[in-house]
């Protein structure tokens, strides 16, 4: 085998099958696996074999001493509605100061959708086909022009989809906005190992290499300058949401006061669970401390327990929408300090090379993927704080081809939403019992983003629109 310290490294670390086969390989192909190579940090994966994958690692989480977590209920559930103004009033000025930026979790494929291409730019909207992408970028544009400042915002992707998105972003000249505050870097990755924690080959030259985990954001957004840019721009609460759910309302005054009035370095959004078996984390207290336990990990039994009043007791479910502090980002992201973000092990089926080389796509699991979760991070913050919303106005994530979470359901969701707000302001809209109207609707963005900037452009024009079929407000 050829000399080089990399492989060398390797081989001391009992991870040399890596390279078995890089003498067959052609000198670009051996370069490439040289880089995918200096990717990975043995140390970390000797760690994480000894504590992930010893015998009765699979045991379960820990779940002594749990409790629900307490949570700020929106007024119309009985919160304060005065310190809900007072939150509005300074989230809004901290927007107005240029204090906030967006961040995009868009490392995922359509592929669960049937698509083939990054899940940003799969086309959303009812009418217009808007892909999720646009309506991010035109609620930030929104923002932006409302309160004065326009907002940088932080786009995550993959090594699987960076150049597609960046050149999607480019082909639609980044929807309006200004190309110098839209950032694109990509995830880290980790290798599957088998299960004696030995590095698995995907081919002869490549490694077997998966996303990090939505976890890994920080780590990815320490690494790749952008909490540098931050600091330089002198934003220091970024407004951290997944690509999936256009109705995420990425720039919420009122959720951004809370954290601030707060002093949080990280603030959560919650939505009451629909019924128990609903596939969300749970925010729960342990030891004093705020912590998400994920739906697979809490019993059945416990999901189900009411209070005396016939309440979810574990109520509050995890939308992964949350709100971060730059310099806690950038702790979390170095370690160290009693701050470790762990990594979880998930055991898939992965697709490898036997000792001949030959292609193997297992049957059964036959190795560990290794991935972080950001809300992990919950429990080494200062003054978190949870905060609910309503699901109507924050949440219709995107993930499956049909029924729940679907393109379909989506749009539906999108059409009431649009509904509420034209008859906010005294529209007469026809609607059935669910409150879908029978015309097609559809508000950009650019027109209103929320119910709030809706009804400031809904009252300036004169006469207002009429509602009808086909309606499209921009």
């Amino acid at each position: 085998m050829a000399s080089h310290p990399l492989i060398e490294k390797f081989q001391q670390a009992g991870q040399g099958q890596v390279f078995a086969f890089f003498d067959e390989l052609a000198p670009e192909a051996q370069r490439h696996l040289l880089l995918e190579a200096a990717e990975i940090d043995l140390a970390e994966v000797a760690r994480l074999t000894a504590s992930l994958l010893a015998p009765g690692d699979a045991a379960g989480a820990n779940l002594a001493g749990l409790a629900p977590a307490p949570y700020e209920p929106l007024p119309a559930q009985g919160g304060d509605a005065a310190a809900w103004m007072k939150a509005k009033a300074a989230g809004e000025a901290a927007l107005r100061a240029g204090r906030v930026a967006a961040f995009t979790v868009a490392g995922g494929q359509g592929t669960r959708l049937g698509y083939d291409g990054p899940k940003g730019t799969f086309p959303v909207t009812p009418l217009k086909r808007k892909t999720l992408f646009q309506v991010f970028a035109e609620k930030i544009q929104a923002a932006g022009i409302r309160y004065g400042r326009p907002l940088h915002w932080f786009i995550m992707t993959s090594h699987q989809n960076h150049a597609a998105t960046v050149t999607f972003f480019e082909e639609h000249r980044y929807f309006g906005l200004d190309q110098g505050r839209v950032h694109f870097f990509r995830q880290g990755r980790m290798p599957a190992v088998d299960f004696s924690g030995r590095i698995l080959l995907e081919t002869k030259g490549t490694i077997a290499l998966s996303p990090d985990g939505h976890g890994g954001s920080l780590r990815a957004l320490e690494r790749s300058g952008a909490l540098d840019l931050m600091q330089r721009e002198g934003i220091d609460t970024l407004s951290y949401f997944q690509v999936d759910n256009p109705l995420v309302r990425c720039v919420d005054p009122a959720f951004i006061g809370w954290h601030v009035l707060r002093g949080s370095q990280m603030s959560s959004k919650m939505v009451p669970k629909a019924y128990p078996e609903e596939k969300l984390g749970h925010f729960c207290t342990q030891d004093g401390r705020l912590v998400v336990v994920e739906y697979s990990d809490l019993p059945m039994a416990m999901q189900r327990e009411t209070t005396p009043e016939g309440q979810l007791r574990y109520l509050a479910g995890s939308i992964a929408i949350h709100m971060l502090d730059r310099e806690f980002i950038r702790r979390v992201a170095r370690g160290g300090a009693g701050i470790e973000l762990p990594f979880h092990r998930a055991d898939k089926k992965i697709p490898t090379v036997d000792a001949a080389g030959q292609p193997v796509k297992p049957e059964k699991a036959n190795g560990v993927k290794f991935e972080m979760f950001v809300f992990d991070a919950l429990p080494f913050a200062q003054n978190p704080l949870v905060i609910e919303t309503s699901r109507a106005d924050d949440f219709s994530p995107v993930k499956n081809a049909e029924g729940v979470d679907s393109p379909l359901t989506c749009r539906d969701d999108q059409l009431r939403q649009f509904t509420r707000w034209l008859r906010g302001q005294g529209a007469r809209v026809e609607a059935d019992a669910s409150g879908r109207p029978a015309a097609g609707l559809e508000v950009s963005p650019l027109f209103g983003y929320d119910e709030d900037s809706f009804a400031e452009a809904w009252k300036k024009h004169s006469p207002p629109p009429v509602v009808s079929d086909g309606l499209y407000l921009s």
